[in-house]
């Protein structure tokens, strides 16, 4: 990991207007991060009817899982960490309009070219937003109450993951033209948003040398990369996790447990993020080891669960792991923010989250994809049984490393 070396700012944030706009702020980046998250699920109850209309296959689904997050990294090594040296307002501002780009794309998409596309500009936008946004949330804390932004860091991806798969999937079952449904209103919302971010303060001073903040690196904060090194198996087993539950759980539900429902395979794949944000809730107040160690202990026993829902091939036991997956989803990431944010300024958060969501996203990407083409080779069920062992087993040392430094998180 590397650490930029930053400037001297030339221009201080815009503070004027007080607690009410502060809060104004705080309450529309998790709303924004809500809604930005509810465009990256949304697509996904789409893919098997876009897999037919578009003839692109199982393996052109894959590709567009894949693109998504290859874009979103792409942007994160490069323009992550830009709102630490532009300022907030105006990479938040840019990156709706894109995201509103992506979607409309999307809604007209006539062939795989233009799916690829738009999942690309989404993705892009994606990089830019996720960190500018969680670093948003830090910035607009109340001083007196600093686990109110970790919680909403969590809450919100948790909250617009459930609800773009679950709306989706409503729609699809329940009107005429879902993907008119379903798009356009996204694409309104984000460039409301992309205009309302500019009635709240802005909270990053701007700084010269922002160019040589586009060198593509992945840079953690001197004061935090121990605990950065050490929280990164927890991340890894919690994002590989819902990178199994969200690329193959619609499969799984359809061809190994018998849902022929669009619905119901959404409302099923919607309960991890959901028990996540809910889990979240509940810890939130407790020291961030608390959140993190069970994080990674759930996150073992519900996979382990599901291998056993599939041997038995039950519905109902395959439920009970993705509540059981979920809650270790949500709080294995809210233990890690809780404990690496405080140990950085406001002018290295969004370098922090870009580091952060790097890590996350190459365990939510590379392992589904992989799954996805060994899927083709061998099967799903043998698949699934495989990559479930693997990350069962992986969040079992990541919360057996974390409880073992205790002592350094509880100093942090």
């Amino acid at each position: 990991m590397s650490l930029a070396t930053k400037s001297t700012p030339v221009v201080a944030p815009t503070t004027a207007g007080g607690l009410p706009r502060r809060r104004l702020g705080f309450a529309l980046a998790g709303a924004a991060s809500t809604l930005m998250l509810t465009g990256a699920s949304a697509p996904s109850p789409f893919y098997p009817e876009l897999e037919q209309r578009l003839g692109i296959g199982a393996i052109g689904v894959t590709i567009a899982f894949a693109i998504y997050a290859v874009a979103l990294l792409l942007a994160l090594l490069t323009v992550g960490s830009i709102s630490d040296h532009l300022g907030r307002r105006p990479v938040i501002a840019v990156g709706f309009v894109l995201l509103a780009v992506g979607v409309l794309m999307l809604w007209r998409a006539d062939s795989g070219g233009v799916l690829y596309l738009a999942r690309v500009v989404q993705g892009l936008a994606s990089g830019a937003l996720i960190s500018t946004l969680s670093a948003t949330i830090a910035d607009f804390a109340p001083p007196a109450r600093p686990q109110n932004a970790t919680l909403l860091n969590t809450l919100a991806p948790m909250g617009g993951l459930a609800l773009g798969t679950v709306v989706a999937g409503v729609l699809l079952q329940t009107v005429a033209d879902p993907a008119t449904w379903t798009f356009v209103p996204l694409a309104v919302a984000y460039l409301l948003i992309a205009a309302l971010v500019f009635t709240v303060p802005e909270t990053s001073p701007r700084e010269r040398g922002w160019m040589a903040a586009l060198r593509p690196r992945a840079s953690v904060p001197t004061a935090a990369r121990r605990l950065f090194g050490v929280s990164v198996p927890i991340v890894l087993a919690g994002w590989a996790t819902g990178g199994l539950f969200f690329s193959l759980g619609p499969s799984i539900v359809h061809a190994e447990l018998g849902v022929n429902s669009e619905l119901g395979a959404a409302l099923v794949v919607g309960v991890l993020p959901a028990s996540g944000a809910v889990a979240a809730f509940v810890l939130y107040r407790r020291r961030p080891i608390v959140p993190a160690v069970y994080g990674a202990v759930a996150l073992a026993a519900g996979t382990a669960i599901m291998l056993l829902a599939l041997v038995l091939g039950s519905l109902p036991v395959y439920v009970v792991a993705v509540v059981v997956a979920g809650t270790g989803f949500g709080t294995a990431f809210m233990g890690t923010i809780g404990s690496l944010v405080p140990l950085t300024t406001p002018h290295e958060r969004a370098e922090l989250f870009a580091a952060l969501y790097i890590v996350s996203y190459l365990s939510f990407g590379i392992p589904a994809v992989v799954a996805g083409l060994l899927t083709s080779a061998v099967g799903l069920h043998v698949t699934v049984l495989l990559y479930g062992t693997v990350v069962a087993l992986a969040a079992g040392v990541a919360s057996v490393l974390r409880a073992r430094t205790g002592t350094v998180t509880a100093a942090a």
